[in-house]
């Protein structure tokens, strides 16, 4: 065996002792908390934080106390925790999509950021987390950072964003989502507070939007050449909907989809909303939808019409209420100008 292949293994090695240890440790905790369940729940209930079950994932999990070595994976699930205050609950976070709000850049500056994407097990576990709060399952996988099975035995919880994974999620999928994470962390007033300003903002715009008795019809475009990859039958179209549209592609029963640019045609969108992020300009996928001879004669196209929303106010967070601004200035300017 080389030096590097040692390396390897003995890191490896390292790893796997932690875990076992985290678990064992966490064996023998569970095991003295039951030995004194009722004095222990006395005094959560004082300290304000009510003991619960949450199941996430068809996993079911007692949370005693407030965690206090969370990590963020995914940039929707980072500013959910900003967004409720949980900053100093934060042991890092990863995997941002796109600029952070503003509002939250100062307190998001003192996280550690352990990675443009998901970091490695090793990085991961040598922060200690005691709870991961992930915006897609894809974060908890044994190509990732291991199956949620496989880091709750090893005494750390976690919780996947469940409005990200379902089909056609609503604004209240996104809502419980936060009273979750509010409930887990003991700030549940904090929760209700930012839902109901959501709420207060989105009820503005639609105000201002009005009835709409023939929606605009909407391509969105995020990636493609040969083929497009667009929103079907999901968070981004529902919230196509309450601004005023209508997703061409919203009978696909599944939440992203490829389809032709000769789909595209015969459906013949009013306005192209370009989602931003990844390695190609919003500039540059204007010129390639542009430039497509057989796009030619869609009305988007012929106007120009073109909105552009970041990737991070399509996934299922707090920006809700940008989105919807953002669509409404699009679809109908003139009514958002009142």
């Amino acid at each position: 065996m080389n030096n590097r292949h040692k390396v390897r293994f003995l890191s490896t090695m390292v790893i796997l002792l932690v875990l076992v240890l985290t678990a064992c440790g966490n064996k023998a905790t569970n095991t003295q908390e039951g030995a004194s369940n009722a004095q222990a729940t006395t005094s959560q209930e004082t300290n304000g934080y009510q003991p619960f079950e949450l199941t996430n994932l068809d996993n079911t999990i007692t949370y005693t106390q407030a965690p206090k070595r969370a990590i963020t994976l995914n940039q929707h699930a980072t500013e959910v925790m900003l967004a409720l205050g949980l900053q100093d609950s934060m042991v890092g976070t990863a995997y941002l999509d796109d600029k952070i709000l503003p509002e939250f850049q100062e307190a998001y500056a003192k996280i550690p950021v352990l990675s443009p994407k998901y970091p490695s097990k090793e990085i991961f576990i040598a922060q200690e987390p005691d709870f991961a709060y992930a915006g897609w399952k894809s974060a908890f996988t044994e190509k990732t950072l291991g199956t949620v099975q496989d880091l709750n035995q090893a005494g750390i919880n976690t919780y996947v964003q469940e409005s990200s994974i379902k089909t056609a999620p609503s604004l209240e999928d996104v809502y419980t989502d936060i009273q979750n994470i509010g409930r887990i962390f003991g700030v549940e007033d904090k929760a209700n507070e930012l839902i109901d300003t959501m709420k207060k903002e989105i009820e503005n715009t639609t105000k201002k939007i009005g009835e709409v008795t023939t929606p605009v019809n909407v391509f969105l475009y995020d990636s493609g050449d040969d083929k497009a990859l667009t929103a079907a039958n999901n968070y981004i179209t529902q919230l196509i909907k309450i601004a005023g549209g209508k997703n061409i592609f919203d009978d696909i029963e599944k939440s992203w989809a490829e389809v032709s640019w000769e789909e595209v045609v015969s459906r013949n969108p009013d306005v192209i909303v370009i989602i931003d992020y990844g390695d190609q300009s919003v500039d540059q996928k204007k010129e390639l939808l542009l430039s497509k001879p057989a796009l030619a004669d869609v009305t988007a196209i012929k106007n120009e019409r073109f909105i552009v929303l970041p990737l991070s106010a399509v996934a299922e967070g707090v920006r809700a209420p940008m989105a919807l601004t953002i669509l409404g200035e699009g679809f109908y300017p003139d009514r958002m100008k009142e």
